[in-house]
């Protein structure tokens, strides 16, 4: 993994709404071009300390934008995805309703940090067949070639996102009024979450939402269709997801599990589940796994079960 650089975030504009206001924010990494993200307040602010949330995006096969599907936006495709995987609901600005001080960010190879497919790759135009293919088509074709690329920077493609996710938590962390840090993520913002939870000690409660499985249970049908996030190199050699997810044991672990799930095997998620409560009742965190009927998503209701995790856990 590349380790991620200072920076400092740029403000790029400010609006209010409901209750919250929202900053635009901008900032360059350690490579490519400069991130889009979006930090959420109460409004008015409350005196003291706030804790701190880390919204992680998910993946959906839709690279053209990043985190503007967990806020509330006229943009067509992330309100489309809004609505089909979020409930019409927009996570950041409800976490932030609720108290928190939320941080939404583009990670490596979505919206603001997507890569540049012009001209069209070689052998995406012998697959599509036309020098201006749509964005989004062509870049979930494109995650292969994304992770060779990854490869040669001597990291992955899970890792350079671990690199965006690190960095926009330092930002987080250094706010002067944010206090105990929690990240949640639906997906393979989930995936993220977990990751995130494994590298970094400051992070105290950790939201998964449908993202959890043992991986022997993947192998064929499950694992393809997931990202290169899930399919990290190595991720199965000795240790297993309920294994990341766990990291050291010492915060305070949320999964939620879709029962009617299509992405994770129902046998893959119960054994997660076992072998999570397992690890944690030995260690110093807690852990509570909730499974819920229904498909893949992160509705309103989830999100009222995770806003409430995040609450009884990060004010303590």
């Amino acid at each position: 993994m590349l380790a991620p650089a200072p920076t400092t975030p740029v403000p790029v504009r400010e609006w209010r709404r409901d209750g919250v206001v929202v900053t635009e924010l901008s900032w360059q990494t350690s490579f490519g071009p400069r991130t889009r993200a979006w930090l959420v307040l109460p409004e008015p602010r409350p005196a003291g300390k706030l804790p701190g949330v880390l919204a992680l995006h998910c993946h959906a096969g839709v690279k053209s934008v990043g985190a503007q599907r967990l806020l509330t936006t006229t943009e067509p495709v992330a309100e489309l995805l809004r609505n089909e995987f979020y409930g019409g609901c927009a996570l950041a600005e409800r976490l932030a309703a609720a108290g928190f001080a939320v941080l939404a960010h583009d990670a490596f190879a979505w919206g603001s940090r997507r890569f540049t497919l012009a001209p069209l790759p070689w052998r995406l135009r012998s697959i599509l067949g036309t020098e201006h293919a749509d964005y989004d088509k062509a870049a979930a074709l494109h995650e292969s070639t994304v992770a060779k690329f990854a490869g040669v920077m001597g990291t992955s493609f899970a890792g350079a996102v671990a690199h965006d996710d690190l960095t926009a938590l330092n930002i987080l962390a250094g706010l002067p009024y944010v206090g105990r840090l929690g990240v949640a993520g639906f997906s393979g913002g989930g995936g993220r979450a977990a990751v995130l939870t494994a590298l970094d000690r400051r992070i105290s409660a950790s939201v998964i939402a449908c993202m959890m499985s043992t991986v022997d249970e993947m192998y064929p049908a499950y694992l393809d269709a997931h990202s290169w996030l899930f399919a990290t190199p190595g991720i199965g050699a000795g240790r297993d997801w309920p294994d990341v997810a766990f990291a050291r044991g010492s915060h305070d672990q949320l999964v939620l599990y879709a029962a009617d799930d299509a992405l994770f095997p129902p046998e893959g998620m119960r054994r997660a589940d076992t072998l999570l409560r397992k690890r944690f009742a030995e260690a110093m965190g807690t852990y509570r796994g909730i499974t819920v009927p229904g498909p893949h998503r992160f509705d309103g209701p989830m999100q009222e079960r995770a806003i409430g995790f995040l609450a009884s856990t990060l004010s303590t």
